[in-house]
């Protein structure tokens, strides 16, 4: 059976939700931050999924200390279109509540991995 990989489904789930949230945004004529959303929020799962490959148990933390670095990102992203109402209370709480759960993942994983 394999083992499931928490970081790497989250990830992905999140992204998905990203994407919707990102046509809703276009559909409301915001392009630029939007886009900046998108960049960054998908690109957490797509540094999990590279660093799945890694060469080495450095190149693995550098991977996900990227997947950080853009969390991080996303948050920033979230909260000015929540602050400039581009998106509203429950849809800001909801998606930041995850990003928050991808952070505090991807912080632990990394601090395991540099204390083996």
């Amino acid at each position: 059976m394999e083992k499931k990989n928490v970081i790497k489904e989250k990830s992905f789930e999140f992204a998905v939700e990203i994407v919707y949230l990102y046509k809703v945004l276009v559909e409301k004529k915001e392009f630029v931050l939007s886009r900046q959303l998108l960049r960054s929020g998908t690109s957490i799962g797509a540094n999990v999924r590279e660093a799945e490959q890694a060469e080495s148990k450095a190149d693995f933390i550098h991977k996900l200390a990227i997947s950080l670095k853009e969390a991080n990102e996303t948050e920033y992203w979230l909260d000015l279109l929540y602050e400039t109402k581009f998106i509203n209370e429950m849809e800001f709480h909801t998606i930041k509540a995850k990003n928050i759960e991808i952070l505090k993942l991807l912080i632990s994983i990394i601090n395991t991995s540099k204390s083996k």
